[in-house]
């Protein structure tokens, strides 16, 4: 089967400091869907979101975020399990650093392992290890983390699903003539280099990390999808019927 892997951000995930159930479910309906098709990996954010239900701790702070990681991470992976459960779908976590990426047996023990999970139909669910992380260690964001996944673990596709819907011409949030690119193939340097502007309180991206995770895999001769987290049906239609009605492809 053709292995993909589905990255999910903290603004899908987290809403008004809550896990957004609803919004999670929906997830995991599609990625069960996916299963009939492909050898899926799921890239999650949500961890500090989930860690700030039980602790309201400043997150601006590196170890008030490194502490809400670990006290999120078990409670995230939970809801994970839980949700999956009727569909006898079995979960794991495997946490990474940038350590994991830094050398060929490296890469080759962590896809090992990534690839004996899929062997075994088990869903392989990757975070970083934000909680023993430093700063030189740190991915930063999980759109980075989710292009190496793709890249190293030799995934065919990165999807990446957030409140960024496709990439646009303009701002959307400003302009309302905006348009949406249906198909990137390349990225300019001056696109890479804008500032990075979140829209969740918990996420750390915003448009620009995107854009560095397709460029990383279109210099690498892959490709990734990029939709809406919040309304799935644009990234059902590509991925389970062929159909490119939103979104934009880098290729």
């Amino acid at each position: 089967m053709k292995r993909i892997v589905i990255k999910v951000g903290s603004a899908v995930l987290a809403e008004q400091n809550h896990i957004a159930r609803d919004r999670m479910q929906a997830l995991v309906d599609l990625i069960v869907d996916l299963r009939k098709k492909y050898d899926v990996i799921l890239v999650t954010s949500g961890s500090v979101a989930a860690g700030y239900t039980e602790l309201k701790l400043d997150k601006k702070i590196l170890a008030n975020k490194q502490a809400l990681a670990a006290i999120g991470q078990p409670l995230l992976m939970h809801r994970y399990k839980k949700q999956f459960e009727p569909y006898n779908v079995i979960t794991s976590q495997v946490l990474v650093t940038t350590s994991n990426f830094n050398t060929s047996e490296q890469v080759k023990i962590a896809e090992n392992a990534v690839s004996t999970l899929l062997e075994h139909k088990v869903l392989p669910i990757i975070n970083e290890n934000d909680a023993t992380s430093v700063d030189e260690l740190l991915l930063g964001d999980n759109d980075q983390l989710s292009a190496y996944a793709a890249f190293y673990f030799n995934a065919e596709l990165l999807v990446i699903l957030s409140d960024i819907d496709a990439y646009y011409d303009h701002d959307p949030r400003i302009n309302p003539n905006a348009k949406a690119y249906k198909i990137v193939p390349n990225i300019r340097k001056s696109e890479l280099e804008g500032s990075v502007t979140p829209n969740s309180s918990f996420a750390t991206g915003g448009i620009v990390t995107k854009l560095k995770a397709a460029d990383f895999l279109l210099k690498r001769g892959q490709k990734m999808f990029l939709a809406s987290g919040f309304n799935l049906d644009n990234a059902r239609s590509f991925l389970l019927d062929n159909e490119h009605k939103g979104g934009t492809l880098f290729q």
